[in-house]
């Protein structure tokens, strides 16, 4: 299987800011795991505009993945509270 090309929105790195850095480290090394298996065990296709979720400890990971070109587009990543907004 090909590995998918990660992109991240530009806000992004705005919503890491507010997370603490030994978490952050733990996000990234998730969202890398994405590259090759984009539905990992525990994603969750969300309502609406076709985005899934992954959870990494208190944190959400939102994204989008775009089977056609291997691309899958990291939306946004916060705690709960503040991404399900």
């Amino acid at each position: 299987m090909a590995k998918f090309e990660l992109v991240f929105k530009e806000s992004v790195s705005k919503d890491l800011k507010d997370v603490p850095k030994q978490d952050v480290q733990r996000i990234i090394e998730r969202i890398n795991l994405l590259r090759d298996d984009p539905h990992p065990t525990g994603s969750v296709k969300l309502s609406g505009k076709g985005y899934y979720r992954i959870r990494q400890g208190n944190c959400r990971i939102i994204y989008e993945i775009q089977d056609i070109q291997l691309v899958i587009i990291v939306i946004k990543v916060g705690y709960r509270r503040e991404v399900n907004r």
